[in-house]
């Protein structure tokens, strides 16, 4: 055999194995995941391995309905996983932790459950320390009954509280930390030794709201409750999203098969156009409730998704079904 025939077959075979080869080592750093409905298995593998600083090349399918993929604490897009198809994501995370990765196309009534996460090793010299949620920094038991013992007759408006609150000194009303400790009936009170009427303290509480709060934060919180709310909760709040029906007879059912404590594993969504529920719940309680859940009612735990100030925006949004804002 010619030396120059000897060098050429050398470069093919070269060739041929890096070509079987690269697909094969991609393959074993990057496992096809599959998503199905949380009935039929939810993300598998569920558990996924990264290291600070490098590249996760993920490939994903469905085996039943149009999923979506992001990372809870990441600025990313959300991405579709379609039946069928194979989709390629690189993600680099900046920190080591655990990161929570969950579908965001509603799927099913158990959609909530469709979550995995992602363990990314490193070293992280500056460790951020985590902020406790004000709710345990009060003490206030979120579980507890928090209903109004006032409502008022109409719906109370920040333009008639803002025209109201005129000469007024409302600058302990435009207190944030005040705001987030205190529930809208508790800022109600506080009115009473002033000469209005109940619907114009109300209407100035109505104010004190949408003074501690932004159009850009409400834009989000509308945003963020849209895309991960609206299907239990309902597009107005009203408890009545497209799975509500599916959960309430989810929870029929488990009160059926069940006794004390676990007879409560499902419950119809909270209706936030309640005025007795929401006025008299503080800022700090909603934040409690969506960072923790509903303890095994139905209500998924929102802390590990969203940022402290997107649960936050979140809020201040909750209390537009019951305030009207000025646009």
């Amino acid at each position: 055999m010619k030396h120059s025939e000897l060098i050429s077959r050398i470069l093919i075979a070269t060739v041929v194995l890096l070509t079987v080869a690269t697909p094969l080592y991609i393959w074993k750093r990057t496992p096809l995941i599959h998503a199905q409905m949380s009935e039929a298995g939810g993300w598998t593998p569920g558990i996924l391995k990264a290291n600070a600083g490098e590249p996760l090349h993920l490939r994903f399918t469905s085996d039943d309905v149009i999923h979506g993929f992001a990372v809870g604490q990441l600025d990313m897009d959300s991405i579709d996983i379609e039946p069928g198809k194979v989709t390629d994501i690189t993600l680099i995370f900046d920190k080591p932790g655990i990161y929570t990765f969950f579908c965001t196309r509603w799927c099913g009534v158990n959609h909530w459950r469709m979550r995995g996460t992602i363990e990314v090793s490193g070293s992280d010299p500056e460790p951020t320390p985590a902020s406790v949620p004000l709710y345990v920094t009060l003490d206030v038991d979120i579980d507890a009954p928090h209903e109004s013992p006032a409502v008022p007759d109409r719906q109370p408006s920040a333009i008639r509280g803002w025209e109201l609150a005129q000469g007024l000194d409302m600058a302990a009303l435009a207190d944030p930390e005040l705001y987030k400790s205190s529930s809208p009936y508790q800022i109600f009170q506080q009115l009473e030794n002033t000469s209005h009427s109940d619907a114009e303290k109300w209407d100035m509480v109505a104010y004190s709201w949408q003074f501690n709060t932004t159009s850009e934060q409400l834009a989000s919180g509308r945003q963020l409750y849209a895309q991960n709310c609206a299907a239990c909760h309902g597009e107005t709040g009203a408890g009545d999203g497209v799975f509500a029906d599916d959960i309430a007879d989810a929870g029929e059912a488990s009160m059926e098969s069940m006794s004390g404590a676990m007879a409560s594993m499902m419950q119809s969504p909270a209706n936030f156009t309640d005025p007795k529920r929401m006025l008299g719940a503080s800022p700090a309680i909603l934040q409690g409730k969506i960072l923790r859940g509903g303890m095994g009612t139905g209500m998924p735990m929102w802390g590990s998704i969203f940022k402290e100030e997107q649960i936050w925006d979140l809020v201040a949004y909750l209390y537009s079904f019951q305030f009207e804002y000025e646009e």
